[in-house]
C-alpha cells in the first residue's frame, strides 16, 4: 500500500474514532421500557414485542460522513416480532448444540418432526476476529460499528427470488427471545434478550424436504470435496452451482466461501452427484462504500471484497474473492455459453412481480426506508445479469484448475489452433470421459492439470503459433507425461511439476521440466478448511 494512503487512513482513524465506548451494544433491543420491565418480571403474557435490532448503530451526520450511513436507519427501525417459545415453535423444539462462528450467537434446534433449525442472532460482534491487544480499544468498536453495512433483514427478501430461479433456500422467521429464558438451560445467559432469525438448517438427512427432490443425503463442503477428489464416481453439479453463484452476484452476497454451502446428494445410476444449498445470507445487499473511510478501505489495493449493493455490477471480481477456492473447484467445466444461457433464463424468471414480492417481505417499517430503492436496484441488476455473468466467467476463465482424483486417469490436451485448446479427462475404470472443455487463448492464461494420486497419463498434442500455458502437477503415483505439442511463440507453454523419481517424461520443444525431489511439488488443497 502507498505510504501516503497509509498516512491518510491513520489520520482519518484518529479524527473520527475517538475513545472506545465502554458499552457498545444497547442494553436491550426492546423499544418500550415498560414492556421490557413486564418481560423481566414475567407478570403478563406477551406474545409479541417491538424491537430495534441495532439502535446502537445510530450515529450523527459527522460520523456517517467518515464511516458511512450504511443501514443504520434500518437497524434502528422499530419492528414487531413474536416472542419465541421453545415449547410451541414448530410443534416444540429441543436444543441440540451451540453453533455459530466468531461473530454470531447460534443454536441448532430440532423439532419433534425431526427437522433441524438454526436460531441465529440478527446482530453480530466481530471483536473476536481481531488480536486480543485490540479487543478493548477503539478498534473493536470500529469493527462493531461496521456491522451496520449489513442489512439485518436482507435474508427475508431471498426466498421468492431463489424459488423463481430454482435454487434451494431456507425460510427465515424473526423472533425475540425474552430475558431470563430459563428453558435454554446452560445457554440462558447467552441467548436471552435478543432478536434472532430462525430458519431450516439443511445439514443432514433429517432435512430432506420435497424441495430437494430425490436427494438421499445432505453433506457439508468438506466431505463433498474430499469425496470428489478421492473417488472417480463423485461429481458436483456444476450448472446448478453456477446458477446459485449467479444468484449470489445478483443479490450482492460477497461472502460465499466453501463454509457457506451444504450439498444435497443424489445417486443417479452408478454416480454420486452433489447439488448446492446456500446458507448464511448475512452479507446479501451489503452497503459499505458510502463513507469516506470505508470507501478507501474497499479500493482494489485494500479490501476489495467489500463491494456495495448498487444499481450496477461495479466489480464482479470483488464478489468472487471469498468464493475463489470453491469456485475454482466447482465451476471449472462451465462454459461462457452456459453462463449466458443460465443468466438469460434467470432474467426471464426474475419478473418484476417476483422481485416486488421478495422485497415486500421486509418488515413494514424497513420497507418504508429501503423497499423502493432495493426493488429498483434488483430490477436494474436483473436486466444486467447477462453482462454480470460474462464478467464472472471472465474472472473464472483466466486461470482454470482441471483436477483428477485419487484413481487412475488420462488427461489429454489438444492444441487445436491458435485460439482453441481442448482438455479432457478419461477415467481408467470404465474409459468414460468425465471432463471436457475447449478453452480460448483470448480468455485463459493458464490451465493447471492436477493428477492427484495413482498412476496418471498426460498426453499433449497439436502445433500452433500461440497457445495457453499448461501446468501439469502430476501428484502421487508413477505418472507418464508425453508432450508432443508445439507452440511456436511465447516461450515454453508446457510446465511439468512432479517428482523426478517415479515420473516418466517425454518432453518436446515446448516443455519446461520443473521436476524436483521435493514431494511438496504436487501438494493440493482439497477441502480449504
Amino acid at each position: 500500500m502507498n505510504i501516503r494512503y497509509r498516512e491518510t487512513i491513520l489520520v482519518l482513524l484518529l479524527l473520527s474514532s475517538g475513545c472506545a465506548r465502554k458499552n457498545f451494544f444497547s442494553k436491550t433491543p426492546v423499544s418500550d421500557p415498560a414492556v421490557y420491565q413486564a418481560l423481566q418480571t414475567n407478570t403478563t403474557p406477551i406474545d409479541s414485542v417491538t424491537v430495534q435490532a441495532g439502535k446502537h448503530y445510530k450515529r450523527s451526520g459527522f460520523h456517517n460522513i467518515f464511516w458511512g450511513s450504511h443501514y443504520r436507519n434500518v437497524w434502528a427501525a422499530p419492528v414487531t416480532v413474536p416472542v419465541f417459545d421453545l415449547k410451541t415453535m414448530h410443534g416444540g423444539m429441543e436444543i441440540e448444540k451451540k453453533g455459530g462462528g466468531f461473530q454470531t450467537t447460534s443454536l441448532t434446534l430440532a423439532s419433534k418432526s425431526g427437522m433441524t433449525y438454526a436460531l441465529r442472532s440478527l446482530d453480530k460482534d466481530p471483536v473476536a476476529v481481531v488480536p486480543k491487544i485490540w479487543q478493548k480499544t477503539f478498534v473493536a468498536n470500529v469493527l462493531r460499528d461496521q456491522t451496520s453495512a449489513q442489512n439485518p433483514y436482507g435474508a427475508f427478501i431471498i426466498p421468492p427470488l431463489a424459488e423463481a430461479v430454482g435454487v434451494p433456500h431456507a425460510n427465515p422467521q424473526l423472533v425475540y427471545v425474552k430475558p431470563a429464558a430459563k428453558e435454554f438451560g446452560e445457554y440462558e445467559e447467552l441467548i436471552s434478550d435478543g432478536v434472532y432469525m430462525i430458519e431450516e438448517k439443511y445439514n443432514d438427512e433429517r432435512a430432506l424436504t420435497p424441495m430437494l427432490g430425490d436427494a438421499v443425503d445432505i453433506v457439508g463442503s468438506g466431505k463433498v470435496l474430499n469425496k470428489r477428489f478421492e473417488d472417480d464416481d463423485h461429481f458436483i453439479d456444476q450448472l446448478a452451482f453456477a446458477k446459485a453463484r449467479l444468484l449470489d452476484i445478483f443479490i450482492n452476497d460477497w461472502d460465499r466461501h466453501e463454509g457457506q454451502w451444504e450439498w444435497a446428494k443424489y445417486e443417479p445410476g452408478e454416480e454420486n452427484v452433489y447439488r448446492p444449498i446456500p446458507k448464511d445470507r448475512d452479507n446479501a445487499f451489503f452497503r459499505f462504500q458510502n463513507g469516506l473511510i470505508p470507501w478507501i478501505f474497499s479500493r482494489n489495493w485494500a479490501i476489495r471484497k467489500f463491494e456495495s449493493f448498487d444499481d450496477e455490477y461495479n466489480d464482479v471480481k470483488a464478489l468472487a474473492i471469498n468464493s475463489k477456492f470453491i469456485d475454482d473447484r466447482a465451476l471449472n467445466m462451465v462454459t461462457r455459453a452456459q453462463f449466458d444461457s443460465l443468466a438469460k433464463e434467470m432474467q426471464r424468471s426474475l419478473t418484476d412481480n417476483v422481485i416486488e414480492t421478495g422485497v415486500k417481505r421486509l418488515p413494514p417499517s424497513v420497507y418504508k426506508l429501503v423497499g423502493e430503492s432495493t426493488t429498483q436496484k434488483l430490477k436494474n441488476r436483473r436486466d444486467q445479469l447477462d453482462k454480470a455473468a460474462a464478467m464472472f466467467y471472465k474472472v473464472l476463465a483466466e486461470e482454470v484448475l482441471v483436477i483428477g482424483t485419487d484413481m487412475e486417469e488420462t488427461f489429454e490436451v489438444k492444441r487445436l489452433n491458435d485460439e482453441e485448446t481442448e482438455v479432457s479427462i478419461v477415467r481408467k475404470s470404465d474409459k468414460k470421459q468425465v471432463y471436457h472443455r475447449i478453452f480460448k487463448t483470448s480468455e485463459t492464461k493458464e490451465i493447471k492439470l492436477y493428477g492427484l494420486a495413482e498412476d496418471d497419463k498426460f498426453k499433449l498434442s497439436g502445433e500452433v503459433n500461440k497457445g495457453i500455458k499448461i501446468s501439469i502437477i502430476g501428484g502421487r503415483g508413477e505418472d507418464e507425461i508425453k508432450d508432443k505439442s508445439v507452440v511456436k511463440s511465447g516461450g515454453k507453454k508446457t510446465w511439468v511439476y512432479d517428482t523426478v523419481v517415479g515420473t516418466e517424461l517425454e518432453g518436446g520443444p515446448s516443455t519446461k521440466d520443473k521436476r524436483t525431489s521435493d514431494v511438496r511439488v504436487h501438494a493440493f488443497d482439497r477441502e480449504g478448511f
